[in-house]
């Protein structure tokens, strides 16, 4: 299974003036990510960081996610700015409990 995952508010806390040098991690939430990942999901991590402003977030995400611990195949930029998401294939961050289904595949 492939399952894109977004960063802030998801991975980790970002304070609200978007400092992501500042963001700091959702250890669980990493957590529950890897496992899919050693189960054999591909993990893509996908963010709008810097998608407002054009600034080059790349760099700092890639470590972070090192930093972290996070475990995936691919880091993606140029997730699209939006105030809600329709979509049939989702998870809310607030359910992320739901993800442990999928472990036991």
């Amino acid at each position: 299974m492939i399952i894109y995952v977004d960063i802030d508010e998801t991975i980790c806390i970002t304070n609200s003036d978007r400092d992501y040098t500042a963001s700091k991690p959702i250890q669980k939430n990493i957590d529950i990510i890897n496992a899919l990942h050693e189960k054999g999901h591909r993990i893509v991590y996908w963010t709008s960081r810097g998608t407002g402003t054009g600034a080059d977030w790349f760099h700092l995400t890639i470590n972070q996610l090192t930093e972290w611990g996070c475990k995936y195949h691919e880091l993606r930029m140029g997730k699209p700015m939006y105030d809600l998401f329709i979509d049939d294939k989702n998870i809310n961050t607030k359910d992320i409990d739901k993800l442990e289904s999928y472990l036991n595949d």
